[in-house]
């Protein structure tokens, strides 16, 4: 297969609006695949390389070589190159992957230009996510989109699973099951404005404690225990206190959901938990004596396979039961709600979740009793009810400070997704305003060193990033406003947290936004 043939459909889904029109696109180029480049496709026009880290980025693509006149490269040429620059190493591998990518781009179209590019620097915004890679692929295969996306859900690789769809059909797609040791997308929570929508949404519930820390899964199988975060980074080296423990429990394989958290001193005789960004250097150090000075400690919420049963299928309720015969002491505080219209019941759940606020933790999540674990999607099952308004937004640029901040990167410019693309290209960012308010010394000095880390450019002293880092964003309400393309704004916006630990992915739509808007509240222009 020609590599123009998967720029060709790329174009397709950037420049059309009509989702039949791009889910058909991408179904051509699955279907025109061989197996052996099925794999590499589906990544591609996921906006992936099937090699996560290939070592190129935009510091390679700065003395870009004229685009070819002839289309030449084949699919499997491109990938080989890509695993040739992943594998280079030691001294003289920066300039063996210098020419490799100069070799590529050289040979390249002006469109295959752009789709490498886009890859390469990880800022493909062609609009190709889950909600249209999957039933791309169920339409090529002609499966059944719910088997393709079951199949997602509890194997994790969508190159995989599309690779079996397109060769075995639905059997093929029927084989996957869930795997220990290999993680997965966790269960998002969706935002909820008061523990009362949140019931209204879920039913009966469980209403647990909201941990302020890092999420983790961990996988067990006898003695050898690994740590994922949210995003999938494998820290199990760093986490020797938590894989001891997790050692101890009466289960010999099993895939658990859980928080990783720090705790400060004591006040009032309990411990509260430390700052987020404590919790977060500890998971990110690799020293040894990290986990005695600051020692992480592990609070399960959730189990998906338990010594050969997979769970994810089965009712909120009946996972908590089977976690509670293993988690002793481990298990997340939670309080059930049989009948969310019974007054009393919804008084003792406010008082729990006050509880929640007075142990220092960030509010509760209302899990509904008889919801499935629906792996990387913020399904209606689960509710997050925090005190504060926050969204999870991604900084698209940052300015320099001035005064007492002179020499550091200070004002965030904030946007949140626009999966639609209703105000840009599918799958990019909309602007909603900027913040300065709620930085400590020590975040600016870290945003600073990060932030120039993943420049991409900019004039004066505005610098664009990469939109890759998600901050969590407090906020009085939303206005109106002409000055950002949504016509909103964020109305006294202060950063909470810096969180490496989300991808921006995952961070807040501009569809959430839109449900805090106050439309007859106009912003300062």
């Amino acid at each position: 297969m020609q590599f123009a043939e998967v720029a060709a459909a790329s174009q397709v889904v950037a420049a059309s609006s009509a989702r039949n029109e791009k889910v058909a696109a991408l179904a051509r180029a699955l279907r025109d695949a061989a197996p052996g480049e099925v794999r590499a496709v589906t990544a591609w026009l996921s906006g992936a390389t099937l090699q996560r880290r290939t070592g190129l980025g935009w510091a390679s693509l700065r003395d870009s070589p004229p685009a070819a006149e002839v289309a030449s490269l084949t699919v499997t040429e491109v990938d080989d190159a890509l695993t040739a620059s992943a594998d280079a190493s030691g001294a003289g591998s920066t300039g063996v992957r210098q020419q490799i990518v100069a070799r590529l781009l050289g040979a390249a179209t002006h469109p295959e230009q752009r789709l490498l590019a886009g890859l390469l620097a990880g800022e493909l915004r062609q609009g190709a996510g889950a909600g249209l890679m999957l039933p791309a692929v169920a339409a090529a295969a002609g499966v059944p989109v719910e088997a393709v996306r079951r199949a997602v859900a509890v194997h994790g690789d969508l190159p995989d699973v599309a690779l079996a769809a397109l060769t075995g059909g639905p059997a093929s797609l029927a084989g996957f099951s869930l795997a220990v040791g290999r993680g997965l997308s966790p269960m998002l929570a969706q935002p909820g404005s008061d523990l009362d929508v949140a019931l209204g949404k879920t039913g009966a519930a469980g209403v647990e404690w909201k941990l302020d820390g890092v999420r983790a899964q961990i996988h067990r199988d006898g003695d050898d225990v690994a740590v994922f975060t949210r995003t999938l980074d494998d820290i199990t080296d760093r986490v020797p206190e938590v894989v001891a423990r997790v050692r101890e429990l009466p289960v010999n394989r099993t895939i658990l959901d859980g928080e990783l958290l720090a705790y400060g001193a004591e006040v009032d005789g309990r411990r509260r938990p430390a700052p987020f960004q404590i919790t977060n250097a500890r998971v990110m150090t690799r020293a040894a004596a990290a986990s005695t000075d600051v020692p992480l400690e592990l609070t399960l919420f959730d189990v998906l396979h338990a010594d050969g049963e997979d769970l994810i299928d089965r009712p909120g309720a009946q996972r908590r039961a089977r976690l509670e015969a293993f988690g002793g002491d481990l298990l997340v505080p939670r309080h059930v709600v049989e009948d969310p219209s019974d007054d009393e019941q919804r008084s003792a759940a406010a008082s729990f979740a006050a509880g929640a606020l007075a142990a220092g933790h960030e509010g509760v999540v209302v899990k509904g009793l008889t919801a499935p674990y629906t792996m990387g999607r913020r399904g209606a099952g689960w509710v997050k009810v925090k005190p504060r308004i926050t969204l999870d937004l991604v900084v698209l640029a940052v300015e320099w400070g001035h005064g007492r901040r002179t020499g550091l990167l200070s004002n965030l410019h904030l946007g949140a997704r626009d999966p639609e693309g209703e105000y840009g290209p599918p799958g990019g960012f909309v602007m909603l305003g900027k913040t300065f308010k709620g930085l400590t010394d020590a975040m600016l000095r870290w945003q600073t060193d990060h932030l120039q880390a993943i420049a991409t450019g900019g004039t004066g002293w505005v610098v664009e990033v990469k939109p890759e880092l998600v901050v969590e964003i407090a906020f009085d309400g939303v206005q109106s406003s002409p000055r950002y393309p949504a016509g909103m704004a964020l109305r006294f916006a202060r950063v909470l947290a810096h969180r490496p630990d989300k991808p921006a992915s995952q961070a807040d739509t501009v569809a959430t936004v839109r449900g805090y808007h106050q439309p007859g509240e106009e912003a300062p222009s």
